[in-house]
């Protein structure tokens, strides 16, 4: 089987953008869950882990909320419920509705946003830094504005590393003991608690060292830069090259075939779908 290693790092950003586009397109609610899949399927090909349970937890709480909201709030007029309030319910009593329409819109965003969270990583993490600054140059960017959107890609995996770094430095410091004392308790590297509020203070001891941490990188990188009197020519010289391969058109025309695809069954359920989402 083919490593996304291996893939050129241009045909990963085109494609990235290619389905990026593909994501925002998209306003059905069949088209956004096929969509949501088939990136599924990219991930776990490309064997990129979902960092245990953290994902799925953070997903399922805004799916709540947001479906919610938008089912309560959203357009339509197809209702689930009305009124939402029995008439012999104090002050709220005949108003407020549970919309199909809303409930749909809330799906379809909920599978961009996840689709948004599955896709990216796989660019980021099976291209090294400096061939995403590599690409971009080749693709005629400026090397200036090539290395910024580097670092901005580079941040992602940083802070990911540099919280899981903090957790276990606060773990070795004595915060498992501290959790232990008041019944709380550790398992698959996350903090698990039975009290939401000391959960969020436990979540909230990494918010300042993470941004002194993010700072503190910032500085050396500026550093680094004006010690190598970075930006003082206007090209420069990598010590890698790009080739095109043959898997390289293939992963292309793949993924031309997978927005060709989507699109289709979007516009096929938006005209006449029940499914369309905020109609």
């Amino acid at each position: 089987m083919l490593s996304f290693f291996k893939i050129d790092a241009r045909i990963k950003l085109l494609c990235l953008l290619l389905l990026t586009i593909l994501i925002f397109l998209i306003d059905t609610f069949l088209s956004a869950v096929c969509l949501l899949f088939f990136f599924i399927v990219i991930r776990i090909t490309a064997k990129i882990p979902f960092h245990g349970t953290a994902f799925f937890r953070i997903l399922t709480l805004l799916a709540a909320i947001i479906i919610t909201l938008q089912t309560i709030f959203g357009p339509g007029t197809d209702y689930i419920i009305k009124p939402l309030f029995p008439q012999s319910f104090p002050v709220l009593g005949g108003t407020g509705s549970l919309k199909w329409e809303g409930f749909f819109l809330g799906v379809v965003i909920i599978c961009r946003l996840a689709a948004l969270m599955l896709i990216l990583p796989v660019f980021t993490e099976t291209t090294p830094p400096h061939l995403i600054a590599l690409s971009l140059y080749s693709l005629k960017f400026n090397y200036r504005i090539a290395f910024i959107i580097t670092m901005a890609f580079n941040l992602i995996t940083f802070f990911r590393d540099e919280a899981l770094r903090i957790m276990d430095a606060q773990k070795l410091r004595g915060l498992c003991a501290d959790i232990r004392r008041n019944k709380r308790y550790f398992k698959n590297d996350q903090l698990k608690k039975t009290s939401f509020v000391y959960g969020f203070k436990a979540y909230s001891k990494l918010l300042v060292p993470l941004m002194l941490a993010a700072m503190r990188k910032a500085q050396n990188s500026s550093i680094a830069m004006d010690s190598r009197a970075f930006g003082i020519y206007k090209t420069r010289t990598w010590i890698d090259n790009l080739s095109f391969k043959i898997h390289d058109f293939w992963i292309i025309f793949l993924s031309a075939v997978l927005f060709i695809i989507i699109l289709l069954i979007n516009y096929h359920f938006s005209a006449n779908d029940f499914f369309r989402a905020g109609r």
